[in-house]
């Protein structure tokens, strides 16, 4: 039986992490149908089971892994974005973050040192903030 499940994998795309996330959706998507009893949360799960299993039965490999590294750009420029909000909070306690108000350039400050000069590194731009 094993090997009959591999002769028929063989050419086929087969599971990725777009595919992944698209039954771990489905899966979360049928629990919600449980919970709330809307069946369109029923046929959104269906239809993303039925999309996944046609993507991991494709043939078509470069298309389907164009469509993974798609979603792993998209995927990661989300998980990077939390990321640097998590940076900007941790360092929120011990620095003022302020803007160039020129170049757009963000500026580390220590807090407590009261009103001073702030010159912009990279476009020379001074101007005045409290800290």
């Amino acid at each position: 039986m094993r090997e009959r499940i591999q002769r028929f994998m063989m050419g086929r795309y087969g599971n990725d992490q777009l595919n992944q996330f698209i039954f771990i959706a489905a899966i979360i998507s049928m629990v919600i149908e449980l919970i709330t009893h809307w069946s369109l949360f029923y046929i959104f799960a269906l239809v993303l089971l039925i999309y996944g299993y046609v993507r991991a039965f494709s043939k078509d490999i470069n298309k389907r892994y164009e469509q993974n590294m798609k979603f792993l750009e998209k995927k990661d420029a989300i998980l990077n974005r939390f990321r640097k909000e998590k940076y900007y909070a941790a360092q929120r306690k011990e620095y003022h973050i302020y803007t160039c108000p020129q170049c757009r350039q963000k500026i580390r400050i220590p807090r407590g040192k009261g009103k001073i000069s702030i010159t912009c590194p990279k476009c020379r731009t001074s101007f005045i903030k409290k800290s």
